[in-house]
Order: C-alpha cells, then sequence, then structure tokens
C-alpha cells in the first residue's frame, strides 16, 4: 500500500506538467511591443531565479555529499561544526543578495520607466502620433471615447495597427483595471483621477481585455474584445459608425451607468461632452444619479433566469395574498 501511495505522489509533478501544457498563457504570446517587453523581462526574471535555484540545490547537494557523516575517508578535521568569525563567508552571504536583487532591479526599472512612453517605432518606419481613447468604466461595463473621431463604443474597441495607443483611464464609481493581456499589463481606473497607459498591437486579430480588479458581482462579466486591424480598415469603421450611429444624449448615457450589464453599443458623439469623470467634478456624476442601486443585490442572470426568477417571486406574493 505504501509503495502504491508512493508511486501515487511521483505522478503528482508529472500531472501538473500535463495539465499546464492545456492551459493558454496570453501575458507569454505577446502581439505588440509593450507587451513584448513586459515577456522579456518576465523571461529574463525567470530563468535567473532559475539559476539561483540550480546553484542553491547544487551547493546544498554538495554540502550532503562532501560532509555526510558515512562519508569513507571522511576525518574528523574535515567538518568543524563550531566554525567562527570566517569574513570570507560572512561578505560571500552578505553581498550575494545585493547582487541579486541589483540584476532583478535594473531591468525591471528601466522597463517601468520604458513603458511611461509611447512605443518607439522601428528602425526604418516613421513615428506616428498615438490615438487617444478614454477608457471608462462602470459597473459593470466599458466605455471608450474617442475624441479624435467624436465616437464611442461600449464593450468593445477598434484600434489600428503599428500605432500607439494612450488610453485615458478613468472610473464612474468602483476602482477596476483595464488589461489587455496579449497588449500589455493593466493599470487602474479610478473616479476623479486619471492615469494614462500605453499599448500597441503589431498584429491584426481579436484580443480579449477585462477588468483586473475584482469589484463586485458583475466582475467576471465585464469584458471586452479588441479588434485590431489594418489603417485602412480601421478608418473604415470610423467613417461607418460616425454616419450610421446614432448619437449618445445625456439621458441615455445616464440609463446605461446604471448598475448591471449591458451589450455592446457605438455612438456618433462621446460622454465627454457632458462629463469627465477622470476629473474631480466628474467624480460623483454616477452616485448622484443612482445613488439608491449601489445597495441593490444585482440578480445578473441570463434571460430566461430572470424570467424564472420573476415567476417565483409573482407565485410567493399570490400564496402571501391567498393566505
Amino acid at each position: 500500500m505504501k509503495q502504491l501511495m508512493k508511486k501515487g505522489l511521483a505522478l503528482v509533478p508529472l500531472s501538473l506538467v500535463l495539465f499546464l501544457s492545456g492551459c493558454e498563457l496570453a501575458v507569454l504570446d505577446p502581439k505588440g511591443p509593450v507587451a513584448q517587453t513586459q515577456y522579456d523581462l518576465i523571461m529574463y526574471s525567470i530563468i535567473f531565479m532559475l539559476f539561483i535555484v540550480v546553484v542553491v540545490f547544487g551547493a546544498f547537494a554538495f554540502m550532503v555529499i562532501r560532509y555526510r557523516e558515512n562519508r569513507p575517508g571522511r576525518k574528523e578535521s574535515d567538518y568543524d561544526p563550531h566554525m567562527h568569525g570566517n569574513n570570507l563567508i560572512e561578505i560571500v552571504w552578505t553581498v550575494i543578495p545585493f547582487v541579486i536583487v541589483i540584476a532583478l532591479s535594473i531591468p525591471t526599472v528601466d522597463s517601468l520607466f520604458e513603458l511611461e512612453k509611447p512605443p518607439e517605432a522601428t528602425a526604418g518606419e516613421e513615428q506616428k502620433e498615438p490615438l487617444v481613447i478614454y477608457a471608462t468604466t462602470a459597473d459593470w461595463k466599458w466605455f471608450f471615447s474617442y475624441p479624435e473621431e467624436n465616437i464611442e463604443t461600449v464593450n468593445y474597441l477598434h484600434i489600428p495597427t503599428d500605432r500607439p495607443i494612450e488610453f485615458k483611464l478613468s472610473s464612474a464609481d468602483a476602482m477596476t483595471a483595464l488589461w489587455i493581456p496579449r497588449l500589455g499589463g493593466q493599470k487602474y481606473n479610478m473616479a476623479g483621477m486619471e492615469n494614462t497607459l500605453y499599448l500597441q498591437a503589431d498584429e491584426e486579430g481579436v484580443y480579449d481585455g477585462r477588468n483586473s480588479n475584482f469589484n463586485g458581482e458583475g466582475f467576471t462579466k465585464q469584458t471586452f474584445e479588441v479588434y485590431a486591424e489594418s489603417e485602412e480598415d480601421y478608418d473604415s469603421w470610423v467613417e461607418e459608425t460616425q454616419s450610421s450611429a446614432p448619437e449618445l444624449t445625456q439621458e441615455e448615457y445616464d440609463e446605461l451607468l446604471k448598475p448591471g450589464l449591458t451589450v455592446e453599443a457605438e455612438y456618433s458623439s462621446t460622454h465627454l461632452e457632458f462629463v469627465d469623470h477622470g476629473t474631480n467634478d466628474g467624480r460623483d456624476y454616477a452616485i448622484e444619479r443612482h445613488y439608491d442601486l449601489y445597495g441593490d443585490l444585482m440578480h445578473l442572470y441570463s434571460d430566461q433566469e430572470a424570467e424564472d426568477f420573476m415567476d417565483e417571486e409573482n407565485d410567493d406574493d399570490h400564496e402571501s395574498s391567498v393566505e
């Protein structure tokens, strides 16, 4: 029985490897310069720390073998357990941690400063001005405002490839974070404040984006899709949206701000005309209009589940009235 248990435990690492091999790690599949910089930093850190692990376990194995009690030919003078005041050893185990910290800190700090600027164009290509997009969150949806094009989308995003995107991040209520794993790391959205996040897509495709900071019931469904396309396709989408989408009125925007989920939509104007949640004046805009709703449980069901729920509520009310 013990042998079977040992064999079973030995298979655990293998099963973990097989399990993880089926997982798709988006952060390890960069599709832009920001994500590539972060990927390089992650891989550098992993390789560096693996090297440290190998050295530590190698030294541990050497000590165990070299100074084991039953080693053939071992003498009492080979090991002194009361050794004290070895200056060389003191210097080594003090200097090594400093070297490790410095080796990890320099590329990390360098990358942090690099990512606070728009990605630079590759050699031979013209540096393009960033496309400014205001990314605003509310429980539990995303608003993407394009002030240059005077359009706004809800829960989806179009961007051109090979051009920096300058996201202006803010929130209408709870603190959230915009994250598009294949294009770069996350940054926080906060009410009354504005953060700037630079991203860029080098390859056309559809990428998943989401809120990466927990903010209540609808957190798991606060997602969006990013359509990265050529400059020509992006311009065509802008023109079509400007000509066919309705204008976003303040009344409709106020309705969209209510806590809950909503579907994808597009408009030929932006909410920036009447409120900017990244400023102190816009901090309480949603709260002032929907204060009472934030304390309610939202019951985020599908349409059929919501219908069944209402039927049950009506049946209970009917039984209570009969009694």
